[in-house]
């Protein structure tokens, strides 16, 4: 017998439609916290739970839209290509700060590490908080940490770099737009991004670019680094 729920549909639909919900009530209150994403996961783990529905089921579908996380990346190039001159004109500034924000992400966590005598497996799965998913898989693999933490850090990274930029960016009185797009690019991935595009086709720009090298910087040199350590 034919069941829905054991289709790519029903994922698809679903995250669609908690997705959207969020959009709505995000445009609707204006409130920075109903993130789309946030609303999303919540909304779909209750709705999973209420109706008893199989999370294997679920993630027949979602699993189709994470396959194109990584290509859809590639659409960031666009903004960045179009302030191309931008990059040449700022380039020592822009890659001395995606390094410091790697080297500040990568040592807070050591820290934190540390300090609450986490399991080194936890603090691997960690490092990859602030690149992207499909990136930050790979390197939690190489580093033999835990998928499932590393996913959930890096969504909680990207929520709260959104939420809390702004704010960061008022106090210390950060207003040009290329300091801005660094920031939450390497900071907040892809959803950092999302705001960027938010605040202006320069943010947006230099943050999709910041997500590029701030991975690859981080994927390449983490592994180097903890060998040596």
């Amino acid at each position: 017998m034919y069941n829905v729920l054991d289709t790519q549909i029903f994922g698809v639909i679903v995250t669609v439609l908690f997705f959207n919900l969020g959009i709505y009530l995000q445009r609707k209150t204006k409130n920075p916290i109903l993130n789309p994403l946030l609303v999303a996961i919540i909304g779909i783990i209750l709705f999973l739970k209420v109706t008893n529905i199989p999370y294997e089921s679920y993630k027949i579908g979602s699993d189709t839209i994470n396959f194109f996380l990584g290509p859809v990346t590639v659409i960031l190039a666009v903004p960045f290509y179009k302030q191309f001159d931008l990059f040449k004109k700022y380039f020592k500034e822009i890659i001395i700060g995606i390094g410091c924000g790697v080297v500040v992400s990568f040592v807070s966590i050591i820290i934190i590490g540390n300090f609450t005598n986490a399991d080194l497996a936890i603090v691997n799965s960690l490092l990859p908080k602030s690149i992207t998913t499909p990136m930050g898989l790979s390197l939690t693999n190489t580093l033999n940490g835990i998928e499932a933490i590393t996913v959930v850090a890096i969504i909680l990274t990207g929520i709260l770099g959104a939420i809390v930029a702004p704010i960061v960016f008022k106090i210390g009185k950060i207003k040009h737009p290329i300091a801005k797009g660094i920031a939450l690019g390497t900071s907040a991935h892809a959803l950092g991004t999302t705001k960027a595009l938010e605040l202006g086709e320069v943010e947006g720009a230099m943050s999709g670019l910041s997500i590029g090298i701030s991975g690859i910087l981080t994927v390449v040199l983490v592994p180097i680094i903890i060998a040596f350590v």
